[in-house]
């Protein structure tokens, strides 16, 4: 009985983990979403300086991601009514929630690859 309880718990403690991680991944999960989030942390961007700033995103891709982006709360999409129209891109103050993430993940991402180069 005592085994079983652990491992319902085990169980129930992993789902508790997963079931949130899943949930943060299909939404920021993919090759392209936190490096758009990352190259608008400093300020606001034209689209062509965005797609400038993440190196190898196709234009295509840029667009559908700053869709998703905004469709979800992390990208403002401003319309600026002269002549000629400019767009630019800014992030929320929702965005910025993920700081902490951006940090770790630059952080691991730097070990990592030090690590790497020590073994080669």
């Amino acid at each position: 009985m005592k085994i079983e309880a652990a491992q319902r718990h085990r169980s129930e403690t992993c789902e508790k983990l997963l079931s949130p991680i899943g949930d943060a991944l299909y939404v920021i999960g993919g090759k392209w979403k936190l490096r758009v989030i990352g190259a608008l942390r400093e300020n606001s961007m034209r689209f062509n300086e965005i797609q400038r700033t993440v190196e190898g995103i196709s234009a295509r891709v840029l667009s559908s991601e700053l869709k998703e982006l905004e469709l979800n709360g992390f990208v403002k999409r401003n319309v600026q009514i002269d002549t000629p129209i400019v767009v630019t891109y800014e992030l929320t103050d929702y965005a910025c929630t993920l700081n902490g993430v951006l940090t770790a993940l630059a952080d691991w991402g730097t070990m990592h690859r030090e690590k790497l180069r020590r073994e080669r």
